[in-house]
């Protein structure tokens, strides 16, 4: 067995988090009737400055506050979920993760999650830009030139990052208002759900989706299950795009950070990082996390794919199958270590290659080149145009469904 996959056995994943919820690469289509991206956070409470330790009788717990209006006078909402490991802060626009605090080796807590401290700065900045902790839909990543044909139908999808379609296009689900209903799961843990119709036609896809996403904070963990339905035939890719920095957002750069990626394989891209159609071994390459390696160690090597990327920017494609380990992160300064599981087939790491420093986060600090780093569990990019990868084709009657799971901890 791969140490990596060995690694599971010493985490502490929350009973609620299932091992094997899917299974097969191709397969993430289930009976059922509606678009469902459900995230649970396991972990403790934290406050905006950084705190040594949080109450040991504080009970898990869900607020709410107004984080700004739009335009047109729609209402968005922040939601704080919080409990003795985790306190992680979820608005309404885009269903995006603002905020994750979480606790050092030394029960320090600070946020490890890159983001935006306004509305006004979401709307303006995020898309086109780096998508900070937003919902991804209805396709995660690229589509080439923004067409693709299903069922001898040609569709076109808006070119938002030229010559493809990036991230769902234009208006995709990272700008929607998502309608909000917060609760609690079988164990008493919070829960939020958040549900989105997509309508036919919407950014040139077929059918109509119903998408719901409920963030759950259960021990140390955040978990997203993600589900979906059409009343027609299309294609789907849901995900989220948060960046993290273990070492606290908005501290310098990620390089330092141990990743390690449970893939012995990537699907290499061109120039546009479109993927060429190829699955190829990573071994002997820059692109091999098959072991834990320093993030900045190869990233400036003369290596054509790092060329195309500007440094990582690729999908992995990820071994085995079924609810597994995907990837881990180790920050050695503060002992943060970040465990994501999932039942897709691939993940994308996005080493934050395009932050150019015209950004500011939440602590008020410059983003630049490197700054945090993305994990997006996904089908692969551009499926719908390689019949030799799994399908994303979903039909009426069926139902996508797929879990991710970030589970936090600290090495000793």
């Amino acid at each position: 067995m791969p140490k990596l996959l060995m690694a599971i056995a010493s985490l502490n994943v929350p009973p609620s988090v299932p091992r094997s919820r899917i299974t097969g690469v191709a397969g993430r289509i289930f009976v059922a009737g509606a678009v469902t991206a459900t995230m649970a956070v396991v972990g403790t409470a934290a406050s905006a400055a950084p705190a040594r330790t949080m109450p040991a009788t504080m009970k898990a717990n869900i607020t709410r506050d107004l984080f700004g209006t739009l335009d047109d006078g729609t209402k968005v909402w922040r939601y704080t979920i919080t409990n003795r490991h985790i306190r992680t802060r979820i608005l309404t626009y885009g269903g995006i993760v603002q905020t994750i605090e979480v606790p050092d080796r030394r029960g320090h807590f600070t946020n490890v999650a890159l983001g935006f401290a306004t509305l006004a700065d979401y709307v303006a900045n995020n898309n086109p830009g780096p998508y900070f902790g937003a919902l991804i839909g209805r396709y995660a990543n690229r589509i080439a030139k923004g067409t693709f044909t299903l069922d001898g139908v040609t569709y076109h999808l808006p070119i938002n990052n030229d010559p493809n379609s990036l991230h769902g296009g234009i208006d995709s689900f990272d700008k929607k208002v998502w309608t909000p209903t917060p609760g609690k799961n079988h164990d008493g843990d919070p829960t939020l759900r958040l549900d989105l119709t997509s309508p036919d036609g919407d950014q040139g896809y077929p059918g109509t989706l119903h998408a719901t996403a409920t963030y759950t904070v259960t021990g140390d963990s955040i978990r997203i299950d993600y589900r979906a339905t059409t009343d027609k035939a299309t294609i789907v890719n849901l995900t989220n795009h948060s960046y993290f920095n273990l070492a606290g957002e908005g501290t310098g750069d990620i390089y330092g950070h141990l990743m390690q990626i449970n893939a012995n394989r990537t699907t290499p891209v061109d120039s546009t990082l479109i993927p060429t159609g190829q699955i190829v071994p990573v071994a002997g390459t820059p692109l091999d996390f098959t072991k834990p390696v320093a993030i900045g160690d190869r990233i400036r090597d003369n290596f054509e794919q790092l060329v195309f990327g500007r440094g990582y920017d690729h999908n992995w494609v990820l071994n085995g199958s079924g609810f597994r380990l995907a990837a881990r992160v180790t920050e050695p300064t503060s002992g943060r270590v970040l465990s994501m599981f999932t039942d897709q087939p691939g993940i994308q790491f996005y080493s934050g290659n395009f932050l150019d420093g015209t950004l500011y986060g939440t602590s008020g600090h410059q983003y630049r080149q490197g700054d945090g780093f993305a994990l997006e569990t996904q089908h692969f990019p551009d499926s719908p145009n390689h019949p030799n990868f799994p399908s994303t084709v979903l039909r009426p009657g069926n139902t996508f469904q797929t879990s991710t799971v970030y589970t936090f901890g600290t090495t000793h």
